[in-house]
């Protein structure tokens, strides 16, 4: 079913939720995990509360669902595991749909859609890498992808590339850059570290949580480079809330709450004013 006829489907479901009440069949209370290291979708303040896009988000879709709902964190290798063990009712950080997660978790409609992609320092010769601002889809035109991605292999022969464990740039550079040196951390946080301190040369993630290093750095020290893929073994480009495969009255309470947000221009105001851009879901 096309995602506006989807969409449009759930957001029916929105007459469901009395305005004065909590919707039937869900949880007293919901406990949502993030992993709380992930500026600007999720991140510590000083005060030990969290902020961020998603934490913004989930607060909106929260209230439109009547719900009283707790933010709790976890690190990410950990998260899907807790969800299934119920430490947790649902995830929100940052995930994608890929065929392996999507064998043990249910996931919601998505609510963004960001590419992965290369950081690199502003003096490094890798600002110079092929294909530069160009969008690759390992599923739907793979050829051209795997033309591009032989060419940056070439390019970061004898280079050190930086991902965080767990991550789909993880699985990408497992499948995409064997023979190449890749490291892994543990936090998105100290990946950027890394990247700065000169220990790694380019960093692969979500293009999305550049935005933070590169304002955090001075100017032009840190740049995107090359291309940005999707598909294959990334999945899709979208991110979506994950659940367990049963909790199909969580999920669809989610999935009407998201379809509203994306419908009436929330969603957009909420990523415009964490990164800069738009790259909500639109109906």
């Amino acid at each position: 079913m096309p995602l506006r006829t989807t969409c449009l489907a759930i957001a029916c479901m929105l007459l469901a939720f009395p305005g004065s009440s909590r919707a039937a069949g869900l949880p007293r209370k919901i406990t949502i995990a993030t992993e709380g290291t992930y500026p600007p979708w999720d991140f510590a303040k000083p005060d030990g509360s969290y902020a961020g896009y998603e934490m913004d988000l989930v607060k909106v879709l929260c209230q439109r669902m009547n719900a009283t709902c707790r933010i709790v964190t976890q690190d990410w290798n950990g998260l899907i595991p807790g969800l299934r063990v119920g430490q947790y009712d649902a995830i929100i950080a940052s995930m994608g749909v890929t065929e392996e997660r999507s064998r043990v978790v249910a996931f919601s409609i998505p609510y963004t859609r960001a590419p992965n992609g290369f950081l690199t320092t502003g003096a490094s010769p890798l600002t110079h890498l092929p294909h530069g601002g160009t969008s690759f889809d390992l599923t739907r035109d793979p050829q051209p992808a795997r033309a591009a991605l032989d060419a940056l292999k070439t390019d970061l022969a004898g280079k050190v590339i930086g991902v965080q464990t767990g991550s789909t740039a993880a699985v990408f550079a497992e499948a995409y850059l064997k023979g190449l040196t890749v490291m892994e951390y543990p936090s998105f946080e100290q990946l950027g570290l890394e990247l700065t301190a000169g220990r790694i040369d380019i960093a692969i993630a979500n293009v999305t949580t550049f935005r933070t290093l590169m304002d955090e750095a001075p100017k032009g020290s840190l740049v995107m480079a090359g291309p940005t893929f999707s598909g294959g073994v990334l999945g899709s480009d979208t991110t979506n809330m994950a659940f367990r495969p049963d909790d199909d009255d969580l999920r669809n309470a989610f999935n009407a709450a998201l379809a509203s947000v994306n419908h009436d221009g929330t969603n957009q105001a909420l990523s415009e004013k964490w990164f800069g851009t738009d790259i909500s879901i639109h109906d």
